[in-house]
């Protein structure tokens, strides 16, 4: 019957597409049940780890948060039990948490904005004002970020040493006797907000460089024109422009800054009296030092919380300046 048909039909024209009935079934797409299929099975391990090593432990903080949850429950964590918001009413009876949180606020209030600063600043000379061995300065100056902290603790401790230090060697030379910086009170949060600053400095740079090479070269060149200084140039044409780059690199500096616990915990532990005690390193002694995980869980959601306070209003005081 079909070879009748065809013949009925007459031969096909040569480039006429094939009849639906003579079409090859490898060239049918798969159904979207199919397509769904595929992609949960692809994003299966994603999804596994990722509620195995993250979303659980995420939610099993917040229910802790709410219990006295400590060494004995490590085995039977359900004989914790729930104590409500106790937890969080102490954190702000705990003279320690306070002095840890007014230290982490002085960490970012300071290392914030020389980062940025000075981020910006070694950016815009790197883009404009060095010619020669540029590949060399934004190497040297990005390599803190990849060193481990231990090597840089190292580094900064010699600097750092009272008496026989690179800093104490100067000052030797004129005839003084140079400060114990990590010592000190007064010098310790500063000495490590230096450190912090230089070790961080060339993430900023790598993003404000990547933003400065984004600004068309005709707006500058038309700014020449107009006779515009390089001050003006700079403050009227590259600021605003880099208003969006700005905005990130303030938002993850001072979530960075806010999380600081690597610095104060090689350098100094939180000493000297708990001058650089901050509020992860407090965490940090609460949970595995003392067991009070319960108590440290709700110290980590009271940061949490800080944290998303302070990116909102970012967000909001930056974000209508990058439209």
């Amino acid at each position: 019957m079909s070879t009748t048909t065809e013949k009925a039909r007459g031969p096909r024209k040569p480039g006429a597409a094939p009849s639906p009935a003579g079409r090859d079934s490898r060239d049918r797409k798969p159904s979207m049940g199919v397509q769904n299929a595929a992609g949960w099975l692809f994003s299966t391990p994603f999804l596994v780890l990722f509620t195995v090593f993250m979303a659980f432990p995420i939610l099993a903080t917040l229910v802790m948060s709410f219990t006295d949850f400590g060494l004995r429950n490590v085995t039977r964590p359900w004989e914790a039990d729930f104590i409500g918001f106790e937890n969080y009413v102490r954190l702000f009876g705990d003279e320690k948490f306070l002095t840890s949180l007014f230290n982490t606020g002085y960490f970012v209030v300071v290392g914030v904005p020389l980062t940025i600063g000075i981020g910006l600043v070694v950016a815009v000379l790197l883009n404009n004002g060095i010619d020669r061995a540029r590949t060399f300065f934004r190497v040297g100056f990005y390599a803190p970020v990849v060193t481990t902290i231990v090597a840089v603790a190292v580094v900064w401790r010699f600097v750092l040493h009272p008496s026989d230090g690179l800093i104490a060697g100067l000052f030797s030379e004129v005839g003084w006797t140079a400060p114990d910086f990590l010592g000190s009170e007064a010098l310790a949060m500063p000495s490590l907000i230096v450190m912090a600053v230089w070790r961080n400095v060339g993430t900023v740079m790598v993003l404000f460089i990547a933003g400065l090479q984004a600004i068309p070269t005709e707006v500058r060149e038309a700014a020449k024109l107009d006779g515009a200084s390089v001050w003006k140039e700079f403050r009227g044409i590259t600021v605003p422009l880099l208003r969006p780059t700005l905005l990130y690199a303030t938002v993850i500096t001072t979530i960075g800054y806010l999380n600081v616990f690597e610095e104060p915990f090689v350098m100094t532990q939180g000493g000297p009296s708990d001058s650089t005690l901050t509020v992860s390193l407090n965490m940090y002694r609460e949970g595995f030092n003392f067991f009070h995980m319960g108590y440290a869980s709700a110290m980590a959601y009271v940061l949490f919380v800080v944290i998303m306070g302070i990116t909102v209003l970012q967000l909001r005081l930056l974000k209508d300046n990058t439209k």
